[in-house]
């Protein structure tokens, strides 16, 4: 009798009872929803630092101090955990101190850049009569109300300082069943604790460590020389500390816009807008005529003159690669401004995870651009027991987390087969393979649709359909066309007074026969 292969070895089912859910913001929510449903796990565990769930949406009228800030900042490893700021209040921690509170990016005036009708989750829907683009206020009242059913499993005010696999699971990935310490502190008692848990989510957010250029000639002597004038969007609140100053906002993404569109109404003009690619048309009607200047990207600080130079703006695609032009061989002249007030950086942050350091093989986290090692964006590969849902940038943000859950809900209760570590391997290259460098977590446009309803379609079709858990949410052709249209609704809401209650106060209309896919949503 002849001798056969062996057959190749097959995913570990798992053995999963005991989860930790770090984080009660839009992705902790969902995801720890999701696992309660599915009913197969006895303890979830939901640990926020936070007295309150809302994540980034939970706001702070007390940023931290602007000294508190490095300039520049571009390390993923600050070698300490965030500390809070406490405020007069209930709940304190008997010692004449309030609540423990970590101030979020999140100012005074802000809507939403996204209509609600497409940014809620699948089974609860924003209030009636409220704006089709919401306040923030009103965001955290829905996650707060979203989170009724979850709020039994989360302990408030209280720090993972640290996340560490077991020994025996250290040396074998895939061939020994993981367990994780996790240890946390309660920020009003300051009791600490360690118990241990057979799955994790970290659903830490990724808005808690600003990104600060460090390759800008002279920035550190400038700051040193000028201390008070370099900041980030983390730490504005409103335009009052801007009035009368010249100010310059570094950045053109959404909320650098929105943020400089409500400084110019009381800072000098023109207000300097700097940024490699010139904003859109439409984007520019946020500031009105006469009110602002673009220039391109820092060049260098000037610190006796306390002024910077900027290059000139450079034109881009829509992937951010540079467009060779005819002027390309030329040698634009620099643009230099003196007696600057402020410098606001409006340039985002950096994915960092203070409390989870030990793993390697791949390094979590390098520069903090990206997180490694991971499968769809959100499943580790080596320890499939470890997930970080909500990292994707330029996305609907809450439907995306609610596959993500559905996903792992059935996968950690064995209702939804692990796929071969080979093919999760492929996974991780290919979706490296769309992006640029540096860029491995940004979307394309309407990639967040084809992707929620990849991973609906893969849990319906492998996953025991819907029987097997809660179902995830599916964009059909009208959330689709919402995709697509939302930039240009967002401007005629700005346009008319932030008061429309629909899409359709604002002259969108959905028509069957229009988009109804992610193709038509991405052309």
């Amino acid at each position: 009798m002849g001798s056969t292969s062996p057959s190749p070895p097959q995913p570990p089912r798992f053995d999963v009872r005991r989860i930790a859910v770090v984080g009660a913001g839009p992705s902790g929510l969902a995801v720890a929803r999701y696992l309660l449903a599915q009913g197969a796990f006895p303890k979830v565990d939901v640990f926020e630092q936070q007295a309150e769930v809302g994540g980034v949406w939970n706001y702070c009228a007390v940023p931290r101090p602007r000294g508190e800030l490095p300039v520049p900042q571009t390390t993923a490893f600050p070698g300490w955990l965030e500390q809070p700021v406490f405020v007069d209040g209930e709940d304190g921690d008997g010692e004449g101190r309030g609540k423990p509170l970590f101030p979020s990016p999140m100012y005074d005036e802000l809507n939403t850049n996204i209509p609600h009708t497409i940014m809620k989750y699948s089974d609860c829907e924003f209030r009636e009569g409220c704006e089709i683009f919401p306040r923030r206020e009103d965001v955290l009242e829905y996650l707060v109300r979203y989170a009724k059913d979850v709020r039994h499993a989360i302990k408030f005010s209280t720090q993972v300082t640290d996340i560490a696999l077991r020994e025996k699971n250290a040396q074998k990935p895939w061939e020994e069943r993981d367990q994780w310490d996790v240890s946390t502190t309660n920020l009003v008692t300051r009791e600490k604790n360690k118990e241990v848990y057979d799955a994790v989510v970290v659903a830490s957010g990724h808005y808690s460590t600003p990104y600060i250029p460090d390759g800008i000639e002279d920035i550190k002597a400038f700051h040193k020389a000028h201390p008070n004038v370099i900041s980030h969007s983390k730490l504005y609140r409103n335009a009052e500390s801007y009035k009368g100053k010249k100010v310059v906002v570094v950045g053109t993404g959404a909320s650098g816009l929105d943020i400089a569109a409500q400084i110019r109404r009381v800072s000098q003009t023109p207000l300097i807008v700097s940024a490699r690619e010139g904003a859109t048309e439409e984007a520019l009607e946020h500031f009105g005529a006469g009110k602002f200047v673009q220039v391109g990207q820092i060049k260098r600080f000037l610190v006796e003159e306390r002024g910077i130079e900027f290059y000139p703006l450079e034109n881009e695609d829509e992937d951010g690669d540079r467009k060779p032009t005819k002027t390309d061989t030329t040698e634009k002249p620099t643009i230099i401004e003196k007696d600057v007030d402020v410098v606001l950086f409006c340039t985002g942050y950096l994915f960092t995870f203070p409390f989870l350091t030990t793993l390697a093989d791949p390094t979590l986290v390098t520069d903090g651009r990206r997180v490694f090692g991971l499968a769809k964006h959100f499943l580790h590969i080596n320890h499939p027991t470890l997930a970080f849902p909500g990292l994707p940038i330029k996305v609907i943000p809450f439907p995306l987390t609610e596959a993500q859950g559905s996903v792992l809900a059935r996968l950690w209760s064995n209702t939804l087969p692990l796929p071969p570590r080979s093919a999760l391997e492929e996974m991780e290259r290919e979706d490296g393979d769309r992006t640029n460098p540096g860029k491995y977590h940004v979307f394309p446009k309407g990639g967040d649709g084809q992707y929620i309803n990849e991973l609906h379609d893969w849990v319906m079709r492998d996953g025991g359909g819907v029987t097997g858990g809660k179902e995830p949410p599916y964009w059909d052709g009208e959330l689709l066309w919402q995709r697509g249209i939302y930039i240009e609704a967002k401007m005629q809401f700005e346009k008319t007074g932030k008061s429309a209650k629909t899409l359709a106060e604002l002259g969108f209309v959905y028509e069957p026969k229009g988009a109804g896919s992610v193709d038509d949503v991405a052309s």
